[in-house]
């Protein structure tokens, strides 16, 4: 079989860690090529040896039978490949115009001809979307236009080797149609594409093949997508058999832990009444608008609750703020861990700390720092939070671990009440499993938690009742033998 590109035992070690071993796989010429696995397999390593980032340790890429040894970004550049990761590789304040040329600007007497460059940059971004003007600056575009900006590059610089990097994990609906639909073409015009994703629905739409990864091993290549399904890949990513992927068990409920009475405030228009009990997980599904997060804000105390009452243990408290929720016992996973959750320019010792460096004073004056340092490993221990050290950014962390960083920070204080809003959305498989299993914990230790998701088969795996919400209100509660996919749809879609 005759590959365009081809990984020869590829072999690359950092101190301590092999990150890729022997990798050999191929990817044709007018192919989409998926490279799946967890977080830390080493698919983002080998993308950093193709685009010339990092040189291996041992092995060879081929490029249509030829050898390459590329020992910088611009050998690779100039061999034809593209890469484009997730943090997008633009200049914000040149324009979209000057972004595509980079490198190749047109000169007139010696100096940039810009009436040519913008002309090759307005023919080129006309491929790949309409009405758009190459003297934009790139700052003012979304993520979705960054990213065409990015494909154009490409193009532009004649890659042969074009490699997405979980290019879907911001954008909207749309945006991702858009998106398959420039890669296919680009498929069809004879390029060679990897197209690495967690998101197995997006593997089995868009690719020809499949390769998964491990611990840093090649594990398995599917030549037939058709011949494969969900359930055999997140197998071969795992390295165990998922009969029940969500590990649900049914637990003992204990007494009334949360009360929401006739709760309304901005987002919730009607009154919302909903009880947890301890050692329960009670879902909340709704499609966009439903007013979920809404109702969390509430709840924390980041809006202002306009009626209504709420109780922990049977004691009513007031939540006008989220130093009054954590001091209620009430604590929230945001939605957006990156900008709203963790402390990205802080380590993971500090992060994990954050909320309980008032117990870590000595003299009621100066921190403990070798009280933080044992908290914080014993949470990297206890949740397995993988990471070199607890002096490691956050940052720099996947977002599983992220997850972990920000629940450790919680379970250092003596919290009643979870709110978790999509706790599992952007990270793989295995880690959503960790996720799960740290949820089923807590609610054995007889904690209550209200966990939002937007995925449907997750929130009723996961969930000992469901709330379904709809336009500001709860359309119902449902327990866990009344879940069918039919029902819950049927009550979050819109009256007609």
């Amino acid at each position: 079989m005759s590959y365009y590109l081809e990984f020869k035992n590829i072999t690359k070690t950092f101190p301590g860690v092999k990150a890729l071993d022997q990798i050999s796989f191929g990817v044709k010429s007018g192919s989409i090529h998926g490279l799946v696995g967890e977080n830390g397999a080493g698919k983002s390593t080998l993308l950093h040896t193709l685009s010339g980032a990092l040189v291996p340790n041992q092995g060879e890429i081929l490029i249509d039978n030829q050898s390459m040894n590329f020992s910088n970004t611009k050998d690779a550049l100039d061999a034809g490949i593209a890469v484009i990761y997730q943090e997008l590789n633009l200049v914000p304040d040149m324009t979209v115009a000057e972004n595509l040329m980079i490198g190749n600007y047109p000169n007139k007497k010696g100096f940039v001809d810009h009436k040519e460059l913008r002309r090759k940059a307005e023919a080129q971004i006309k491929m790949l979307m309409e009405d758009f003007d190459p003297k934009v600056k790139v700052k003012e575009l979304s993520i979705a236009q960054k990213q065409m900006i990015e494909i154009g590059k490409a193009l532009m610089q004649d890659a042969k080797i074009i490699a997405f990097d979980e290019p879907t994990s911001s954008l909207s609906d749309r945006e991702i149609k858009h998106l398959f639909e420039i890669i296919e073409k680009l498929r069809n015009e004879g390029k060679a594409i990897i197209y690495v994703s967690h998101r197995m629905e997006e593997i089995f739409e868009i690719c020809d093949t499949c390769t998964v990864f491990r611990d840093g091993k090649h594990i398995e290549t599917f030549r037939k997508m058709e011949e494969v399904n969900h359930d055999l890949i997140v197998k071969k990513m795992v390295g165990r058999e998922l009969n029940d992927i969500y590990g649900y068990e049914e637990r003992v409920k204990g007494k009334e832990i949360f009360r929401i009475e006739n709760i309304r405030g901005k987002g919730v228009k009607r009154n919302i009444n909903l009880t947890v009990q301890e050692g329960e997980v009670v879902g909340i599904f709704g499609l966009v608008g439903a007013g979920r997060t809404e109702l969390f804000k509430l709840l924390y105390g980041l809006e202002n609750i306009e009626a209504g009452k709420i109780e922990v243990r049977g004691q009513e408290v007031s939540l006008n703020s989220p130093k009054e929720s954590i001091r209620n016992k009430i604590c929230l996973l945001p939605e957006d861990r990156k900008d709203e959750g963790i402390i990205g320019i802080r380590s993971v010792s500090e992060n994990i700390n954050v909320s309980s460096r008032r117990h870590h004073l000595k003299y009621n004056f100066f921190l403990d720092k070798k009280a933080e340092k044992e908290t914080a490993d014993k949470f990297i221990n206890d949740l397995d939070i993988k990471t070199p050290s607890r002096n490691q950014l956050a940052v720099n962390l996947s977002g599983g671990n992220q997850q972990k960083v920000i629940l450790s920070r919680w379970l250092s204080e003596d919290i009643d009440v979870f709110l978790m809003d999509e706790p599992t959305r952007g990270i793989d498989v295995g880690a959503k499993y960790e996720i799960y299993k740290i949820m089923y914990n807590l609610a054995s230790e007889g904690k209550g938690i209200l966990f939002i998701s937007s995925d449907l088969p997750e929130v009723m795996g996961v969930s000992d009742r469901l709330v379904v919400m709809r336009s500001g209100e709860i359309i119902g509660i449902l327990d866990r033998e009344e879940f069918t996919e039919e029902k819950i749809l049927s009550m979050a879609l819109p009256v007609s």
